[in-house]
């Protein structure tokens, strides 16, 4: 009896030799813990979830060898085998694939703009096409841009808008485009092949502004009305000034809440900023500047404050100082570059006078001094012996700065007179930005109504005396600040 006993005493004493197996579940691709993860183990019924670092851990599991499970939805089902040993813990790891077998790609990429085999007259184009997904997964794009003269390439990756900007095109080159569309789980979709043509170099003279969408767009023509965008449509740029010396062309542009002074080739490319001391004055779109005539520099304003600049950015130099603390929002260099015209004003825009002064600072002339209303549009002649201006004759003056009756003015240096040249104005409009056509025959500006929102318009007219009145030619619909040269 003691022996039986005793033998079944050590059945029921025998111990199980165990130990443990831990892990740690990630993202195949991205290498991230996941979270709530089933984990089991084959021929057990042991189960786990992972937490929040994609971890878990199994206690006291027989030695022996087994084949461990994790799976997740929207996930392949992945296997690890392990070797359970007694007292000690087996890691496994697992990398876990999305599933992608019921996936369903991104339809055919369509393009859409510009229209295969178009024709685009500005050095940049938004193209533009579109692609939906069955499923609504996130659509990644590829866009490749190739041109009949070289190997160059543009290649934008991984973007998910339906558009892009391309920008610094060559007059006269072909261009060919092309669109690949891919989800998280699809392999790359091509579009067709389109191509377009930027055209050849126009040679355009007439330079003007347009607003679109609250920004000013620069614009040029030539005689053949062939029309060019020539600054980027999602900046503000305006006051372009050509100066065919130096083959470029000068104008504002807002950077940072700032203005300065930039260049640009005629065809649009090139940026270059050349102020370093910001434009100021009591109204951006007021403010001027001017090109010496050789091209080497420009001279530019900042409140009561006259700059000198050379064309590369270099040498920035203060050349005069207004002494009765007067803004100097506009400035004419004469062609000979020993006088410089100057509009000050106050910090509403008005009590404004127009002088002429040499580089030593010294007055030579006095146009207007002191008057009422607004004053504007500074532009020598050639010979420096008559100067354009604008003038409003009602004098009117308010806190909006509302301009009722503005005419252009022609200042005759050997006569100290002024002939008023808007004569044949419409009634409640304003004549305004006023320049010399480059045979100094004509005279190009702005007109538009004085209610400050209609439509701006620009003209030019003869400078022959016709029938008492001066007979004008509408140009250009919907523009501003002219240029032409």
């Amino acid at each position: 009896m003691l022996l039986f006993l005793i033998s079944c005493n050590e059945d029921v004493l025998e111990m199980v030799s165990t130990g443990t197996i831990s892990g740690k579940v990630v993202d195949a691709v991205t290498f991230e813990p996941m979270v709530n993860v089933k984990v089991s183990i084959s021929s057990t019924n042991n189960t786990a979830f992972t937490d929040e670092n994609g971890e878990f851990t199994f206690t006291d599991i027989e030695e022996g060898d087994y084949s461990v499970q994790a799976e997740k939805d929207e996930f392949l089902t992945s296997f690890e085998s392990a070797t359970v040993e007694t007292d000690n813990t087996v890691n496994v790891i697992f990398e876990m694939q999305i599933e992608t077998t019921g996936n369903k790609a991104p339809s055919i990429p369509a393009l859409i703009l510009p229209e295969d085999n178009q024709e685009l007259t500005s050095l940049f184009a938004t193209l533009e096409w579109l692609s939906v997904d069955p499923e609504e997964d996130t659509i990644y794009y590829d866009v490749l841009v190739k041109n009949d003269k070289d190997d160059s390439e543009i290649i934008i990756e991984n973007i998910t808008e339906t558009s892009v900007l391309i920008e610094n095109l060559d007059y006269g080159t072909k261009y060919f485009w092309q669109v690949k569309a891919y989800d998280d789980y699809s392999e790359k979709i091509y579009s067709a092949v389109y191509s377009f043509k930027v055209i050849n170099d126009p040679g355009n003279r007439l330079f003007y502004v347009k607003n679109q969408n609250g920004n000013n767009i620069i614009y040029s023509k030539n005689e053949l009305e062939v029309e060019s965008i020539l600054t980027d449509i999602s900046k503000n740029s305006w006051r372009p000034r050509k100066n065919n010396q130096a083959s470029l062309i000068a104008f504002f542009q807002t950077v940072n809440a700032e203005t300065h002074l930039f260049t640009m080739k005629a065809d649009g490319s090139e940026l270059f900023q050349v102020s370093t001391i910001p434009v100021n004055g009591f109204k951006m779109s007021e403010v001027d500047f001017s090109w010496s005539a050789n091209g080497e520099y420009l001279l530019y304003p900042s409140f009561d404050k006259l700059y000198k600049v050379n064309k590369d950015g270099s040498g920035t130099e203060l050349i005069y100082q207004t002494p009765d603390g007067k803004y100097i929002t506009e400035c004419d260099l004469g062609y000979f570059g020993d006088k410089i015209a100057i509009k000050t004003n106050n910090p509403q825009g008005y009590d404004a006078s127009i002088y002429v002064i040499d580089f030593n600072g010294n007055i030579l002339n006095t146009i207007l001094d002191n008057v009422n209303g607004a004053v504007s549009g500074l532009n020598f002649s050639i010979d420096e012996q008559k100067l354009l201006y604008t003038h409003d004759t009602s004098g009117f003056e308010n806190d909006e700065y509302r301009i009722l009756d503005s005419d252009i003015f022609i200042y005759n240096f050997e006569n100290d007179t002024s002939i008023n040249f808007s004569t044949s104005k419409f009634g409640g409009t304003n004549d305004l930005d006023p320049r010399f056509s480059p045979n100094e025959a004509e005279v190009i500006f702005m007109n538009t109504s004085n209610d400050g929102i209609s439509t701006k318009n620009i003209y030019k007219v003869s400078l022959d005396y016709i029938d008492d009145s001066y007979h004008r030619e509408v140009l250009l619909e919907n523009a501003e600040m002219p240029d032409w040269e």
